[in-house]
C-alpha cells in the first residue's frame, strides 16, 4: 500500500504544482454518544486550535449546532484534489448548517512539509479554500491532537492516510467516518451529510 500510495502522491504532487484542481473517502459508521442540551457546546467541541492563517486561537464551540465534517489534509498527496470537492460541499450546504474543518498534518508520507503560511497560500490560491483550516498538527499515532483522539475513540477508526473524514451531527455525535478514497462527491458521503442536515 505504501509504495502504491507514494507513487500516486508523487504523480499528484506534480499535477498540483502544474495547477490542476484538487480534494475526499469510505464509511465506517459508529455513532458515539456526545449529545448535549440544545444551545450548549458538545464535549467533543470543547477544544481550542490555532487558525491556519494567523495562529489566532479558535474555540470549536463556535460550531456547536452545526453538522461538521472534519478532515485531515495534506498539500502533496494523490488525494489533494479532494480540496475542490470539500470546498464544493461547504459552498453548497454551508447555508443549511454544514461546516468543513480542515486539519493539515504531516503524518503520512511527509506530504505536508510546509509552514502554516505556505499551506494557507496553497489551499487558497490553488483550490480557493474558504472553509476553516487549522494549524498543522498530529492526527494519528500515540498522541493525536485532542479532537482526533476523541474522533478515533468514538469510531474506532484512526486515519490511515490523508483526507480521512469524520461526520459529526448537530448534537455533537460522531455518526460516521469515511476513508481517504471516498471523495466529497461520493453518493454515500453526500447522503450522510444530507441526512445529518435533515435535508
Amino acid at each position: 500500500m505504501s509504495k502504491t500510495l507514494a507513487q500516486l502522491c508523487l504523480v499528484s504532487s506534480l499535477t498540483v504544482l502544474a495547477g490542476a484542481p484538487a480534494f475526499a473517502q469510505t464509511p465506517a459508521a459508529a455513532p458515539a454518544a456526545a449529545a448535549t442540551a440544545p444551545g450548549s457546546c458538545p464535549v467533543i467541541l470543547k477544544q481550542t486550535f490555532k487558525r491556519l492563517q494567523d495562529d489566532t486561537p479558535q474555540d470549536l464551540c463556535q460550531y456547536a449546532g452545526k453538522v461538521i465534517l472534519v478532515v485531515n489534509t495534506a498539500s502533496y498527496c494523490g488525494y489533494t484534489n479532494q480540496y475542490e470537492g470539500l470546498e464544493g460541499l461547504y459552498a453548497k450546504y454551508g447555508s443549511k448548517g454544514l461546516v468543513v474543518l480542515g486539519f493539515p498534518s504531516n503524518d503520512f508520507g511527509q506530504q505536508e512539509p510546509g509552514s502554516s503560511k505556505e499551506i494557507a497560500d496553497f489551499c487558497y490560491n490553488t483550490y480557493g479554500v474558504k472553509f476553516p483550516m487549522f494549524a498543522k498538527s498530529v492526527v494519528s499515532g500515540k498522541e493525536p491532537n485532542p479532537l482526533f483522539a476523541n474522533l478515533i475513540k468514538a469510531t474506532g477508526k484512526a486515519p490511515a492516510w490523508n483526507f480521512h473524514k469524520y461526520l459529526i451531527d448537530r448534537n455533537g455525535n460522531v455518526v460516521t467516518n469515511f476513508g481517504s478514497k471516498i471523495t466529497p462527491t461520493d453518493k454515500s458521503l453526500v447522503a450522510a451529510v444530507e441526512k445529518a442536515l435533515g435535508s
